[in-house]
């Protein structure tokens, strides 16, 4: 997972899987496990840049309160077309 720190910011860039290992959820538990340590640390919202930590937000509505946005900004605003 590739992030970067701003002050009370932390933008989630990319995230990615070894192709053998896609498949296992593993970009999923990466992310939810990710976003439990920026909640426990209490520190930075969460800016998502990357399309899949846009969809994965977009289906955990109990992650929306990490959002330095609402999630329909962090839709508007992702690259992917296909993200609703």
């Amino acid at each position: 997972m590739d992030y970067s720190l701003m002050p009370g910011e932390i933008h989630l860039v990319h995230t990615e899987v070894n192709p053998e290992h896609q498949g296992k959820n593993l970009a999923a538990i990466l992310l939810r496990e990710s976003l439990q340590d920026i909640r426990t640390r209490g520190t930075e919202k969460v800016v998502p840049v990357c399309s899949y930590t846009v969809k994965y937000m977009e289906k955990h509505p109990d992650t929306h309160d990490l959002l330095k946005g609402s999630i329909e900004d962090a839709v508007a605003a992702c690259r992917w077309p296909g993200a609703s």
